[in-house]
């Protein structure tokens, strides 16, 4: 039997958060997604143990300054796609109210770590969240364009083909092949 589950990433994420620092008796606070405060400081080995508990799980305590930047443009990023009541907020003017910046030092600081574009990180995330929403919610192209802000259908069809290689029409007919091959 196959079943289809829909999550929250950030409530997945807080909660691995608290256990991974609870299993240490760390005591923090969270100020926002991806970034907490620890009400006491950690010694060398604390912190090299929270670093190793949280690396198999893909989490990594971020130390840099303009890493630490790039991190909370992600998140940021992360939640104007997956929060639905961002859908109709421009991503340079969400970004640079969200952390006090301007939209150029982001963009820069951005490009400099990542050596990607902060529209490409949004273009894949889009992507990514419009997958979910096909195979969770099984949403038509249309409701989808809209929701995450696109100008039609076609500038969401053109994104995916290029970000995935395939149209979305076809990404479509493969889950719908799968899920009847399962049945």
């Amino acid at each position: 039997m196959k079943l289809f589950i829909k999550f929250d990433i950030n409530a997945i994420c807080s909660l691995f958060l608290q256990e991974k620092l609870d299993e240490q008796n760390i005591d923090f606070n969270t100020l926002g997604f991806g970034e907490i405060e620890l009400t006491k400081m950690l010694d060398a080995e604390g912190l090299e143990n929270l670093k190793n508990s949280l690396s198999p799980y893909g989490f990594e305590v971020v130390e840099n300054q303009k890493s630490v930047l790039v991190q909370k443009i992600k998140d940021a990023i992360i939640e104007l796609v997956y929060v639905d009541d961002n859908n109709n907020l421009k991503s340079s003017v969400f970004l640079a109210e969200k952390l006090n910046h301007s939209y150029g030092y982001l963009s820069n600081v951005f490009s400099e770590v990542t050596y990607s574009s902060i529209e490409n990180f949004i273009i894949i995330q889009k992507i990514e969240r419009a997958k979910q929403l096909m195979l969770v919610n099984e949403m038509s192209l249309t409701e989808i364009a809209f929701l995450l802000n696109y100008s039609s259908v076609a500038h969401l069809s053109t994104q995916f083909k290029n970000t995935t290689g395939i149209t979305p029409s076809a990404f479509q007919r493969i889950i719908k092949k799968r899920r009847e091959n399962l049945q």
